[in-house]
């Protein structure tokens, strides 16, 4: 009777210890999901915080372009100075080339 009674208790330990083991192999993978998914919602966010500095970037320069006057003579003087910033430009890329 006692063989019986410790074969029954050890059935019952060893159909527990399988439930465990499924809910710790069942929680594993819902963890690794998990895990993935924080990664990719990281990348997403890394993404969107580039964009929206991207965008506040093109906003600052257009508040500046807009604030700028720009009359008939300066409209002259600032079309000389960008092409001699372009030709400073080019005489650089000239410059890395022969490099």
């Amino acid at each position: 009777m006692k063989n019986e009674t410790l074969r029954t208790e050890l059935n019952n330990l060893e159909r527990k210890v399988k439930l465990l083991l499924s809910d710790y192999a069942q929680l594993k993978d819902d963890f690794d999901k998990c895990r993935t998914e924080n990664q990719h919602l990281k990348a997403q966010i890394e993404d969107q915080n580039t964009r929206i500095s991207s965008f506040q970037n093109q906003t600052k320069i257009s508040k500046i372009v807009e604030s700028m006057v720009v009359g008939e003579n300066d409209s002259e003087e600032l079309k000389d100075v960008i092409d001699g910033y372009i030709k400073e430009i080019n005489k650089c890329i000239a410059h890395l080339g022969e490099a």
